[in-house]
């Protein structure tokens, strides 16, 4: 069999993404490394039993929240108010708990927070930066924390984490998510983009025009997206074990496969990539 370059390169990132947790290597979560402390009014707690953190502020539209986890499901939801809120909560079987810290690093772009897990002797030092900045090693720490976010109109999501299911529901700005082994979902009336290594995307995007590209990948899984009626698109779909459906009308250049399809929706525009290894893409019309 052979595989196309996307599908080449998808399987690559796979293969070692699997490699690293194995071996337990560095984790590159995601931007420019720079660091601040929380300021300007933002009000941070970390309980003494290392069970819950909260933290909440008044970010402002047009900056990023960002949630980088290793173990844990990551939550967002709209906000009621204008304050963005987090609200994590530890927990394991083996591991203490308080062994996790919770940072929380302001920068240009917004707000990150990460969990830090223990550095273990001899290894570099666990840290959390913006982007693709910071390292975490779990080295067989199981705590497990999870996330809840509240995101106010205006500010943008990004959520990533390892081992763990990654959900932004009823966003209004831009949201991206991503994991390694977990399902995606996202909801926004903006952009979305997601990945994963081993689970199904399931995303809405409000915004039917966008600059970058908006890539949603994974390996094993399914991927189904759905957009505006009115969508114009320069489109990329490609799977190796399914089908791709489409509800918008193509002009396909090149040869059509039912397993790869390049092509433009509409009068096409900013690029739209499907693709996934095991399983259908699908493109609906909301």
């Amino acid at each position: 069999m052979t595989f196309s370059d996307d599908v080449k390169s998808a399987l690559w990132r796979a293969f070692a993404l699997a490699w690293l947790l194995a071996a337990a290597a560095t984790i590159a979560l995601m931007a420019d490394p720079a660091l601040a402390s929380p300021r300007h009014g933002a009000r941070y707690s970390e309980s003494r039993s290392g069970e819950d953190f909260h933290w909440s502020w008044k970010l402002p539209a047009g900056k990023t929240i960002e949630i980088k986890g290793v173990n844990g499901d990551i939550e967002a939801h709209a906000a009621s108010g204008d304050e963005v809120e987090v609200v994590a909560t530890k927990h394991a079987h083996r591991s203490d708990p308080d062994e996790v810290k919770i940072e929380v690093i302001e920068h240009e772009g917004g707000v990150t927070i990460c969990s830090v897990y223990p550095t273990p002797w001899g290894e570099p030092a666990n840290d959390c930066s913006p982007g693709r900045g910071g390292h975490s090693h779990t080295r067989n720490n199981d705590v497990v924390v999870d996330y809840e976010v509240r995101v106010p109109k205006g500010v943008a999501f990004r959520g990533s984490t390892v081992n763990g299911g990654v959900e932004a529901e009823g966003i209004e700005g831009p949201a991206e998510a991503y994991t390694v082994n977990g399902s995606v979902r996202v909801s926004t009336g903006g952009t979305a983009r997601a990945s994963t290594v081993n689970g199904s995307i399931v995303a809405s995007v409000g915004s039917a025009s966008w600059g970058d590209e908006l890539a949603f990948d994974t390996v094993n899984g399914t991927v189904t997206v759905d957009f505006p009626s009115g969508l114009n698109a320069d489109f990329r779909a490609e799977t190796v074990n399914g089908d791709i459906v489409s509800d918008f009308p193509l002009t396909v250049t090149g040869r059509f496969s039912h397993r790869h399809i390049s092509g433009t929706i509409g009068k096409g525009g900013g690029d739209l990539k499907l693709s996934t290894v095991n399983g259908d893409i699908r493109l609906r019309s909301q």
